[in-house]
């Protein structure tokens, strides 16, 4: 039996989305954010040439057609990219209202948001004094810091040093659906963290807030550091996914990295989590050994939570050449029959305004059937596509492009 691997590449964006007038960084419509687009041009610029050095080099996915995915997309050059693709190639653009995570991901396993996400406004404070209560009260202290918008680097940098003195957690949000909470993971405690978030998630996800974001932190002075035991306990997805699809078939679902917190583990048989190193290393491990008929379901967060809220394109570049450079490794475990697809849940240009996801299409690129070029999809189409090639019945509104 075939095997199928659903590779999101959190936050690698393709530009071109057609509504991105309606999504903003700050005051600023993301008409034009681009991605790998602008990625590709700092890069052929050499204006990112700390620690690597020239234009994108992807070779592995550009060969598979990586370069005009996003030329469909957006338009965007891609200088040094293959346009002879032999893998298969296309674009997928999103129908569910938002540019965050969830969305993204319940979109590309078949299911899009019914609903209007809840966001807190971009003011201070930005929550209502009855959560900023409960939060306290449930952390066991005499009140909280934060309560803002934030970047999650910044706000640690700026307060770190008052919650090692107060104990307080700090609270914050973005323009997306989410209520993050950070903690020092000695001095607060990370089941302390883990066990608030988990409680406070039942108020706010009765408010539509999408996910509550666990933000554990380390280290002291000038030198905190988020460390990977981050952890999202998001609203279940209000309908079966691909996930459930394909385990109630009887095939195993495996996930790594984030995959099990934002499905809230429905359809889901184990999870391994890690840094984008280690997660690449179970990669390997399920491509070699992964069982017939089974989904491994991947979400590689790095570029999206390191560099592109941060604004770094060179960081960025070199951990796209990085992710690239491993996935011969991945490709060569596959089996006849296997079916791999790459794609992403959302933008998160390192090159604009402001600190949050920007509206874009997403690249789509595979291996396992050969060159094909699909054109412009459906986020759902992909979760129909791999329902069909692994034989499962799928229950979403997209169509199969095998």
């Amino acid at each position: 039996m075939p095997r199928a691997f659903l590779i999101v590449m959190d936050g690698v964006g393709a530009g071109g989305a057609p509504d991105a007038d309606g999504y903003f960084n700050g005051a600023v419509p993301d008409t034009g954010a681009n991605t790998l687009g602008h990625i590709a041009e700092t890069c052929a610029a050499g204006l990112a040439e700390e620690g690597r050095t020239g234009p994108l080099n992807m070779p592995t996915l550009g060969a598979l057609g990586l370069g005009e995915a996003v030329r469909l997309a957006s338009g965007a050059d891609m200088p040094g990219f293959a346009t002879e693709p032999v893998g298969l190639w296309g674009a997928a653009t999103e129908v569910s209202r938002g540019k965050d995570t969830p969305s993204g991901h319940w979109e590309l396993a078949g299911t899009p948001v019914p609903w209007d996400w809840h966001c807190f406004p971009n003011a201070i404070p930005a929550f209502p004094a009855e959560i900023m209560t409960e939060a306290a009260r449930l952390a066991g202290t005499e009140g909280t810091l934060g309560n803002c918008h934030a970047s999650g680097i910044e706000i640690i940098e700026r307060l770190g040093e008052e919650h090692l003195r107060t104990g307080w957690p700090i609270c914050y949000t973005s323009v997306d659906s989410v209520f993050q909470i950070a903690a020092h993971e000695e001095r607060f405690g990370l089941d302390r963290l883990l066990n608030l978030c988990e409680a406070l998630a039942t108020l706010l996800h009765e408010m539509r807030v999408g996910r509550v974001i666990a933000r554990p932190f380390a280290g002291s002075g000038d030198a905190f550091e988020r460390t990977p035991n981050r952890r999202d306990f998001a609203i279940p997805p209000p309908a079966p996914t691909l996930c459930d699809w394909v385990a109630k078939a009887g095939g195993r679902v495996h996930a790594i990295g984030k995959i099990g917190d934002i499905f809230s583990m429905q359809g889901i048989h184990d999870v391994a989590r890690g840094t984008d190193a280690e997660l690449m290393e179970h990669l390997v491990r399920l491509a070699d050994g992964a069982e017939d008929g089974s989904l491994t379901f991947a979400n590689f967060v790095e570029f999206d939570s390191v560099y592109g809220h941060r604004r770094d394109a060179t960081g960025y570049a070199r951990a796209l050449e990085w992710f690239d450079a491993q996935l011969p490794r991945v490709l060569e475990r596959l089996g006849r029959g296997d079916l791999i697809l790459f794609a992403a849940d959302h933008g998160n240009d390192p090159t604009w305004r402001g600190t949050d996801h920007t509206r874009e299409r997403v690249p789509v690129v595979g291996h396992g059937i050969g060159p094909r070029a699909i054109g412009h999809v459906g986020f759902a189409d992909l979760a129909v596509s791999i329902a069909a090639h692994l034989g499962v019945p799928a229950n979403g509104p997209g169509r199969s492009f095998l």
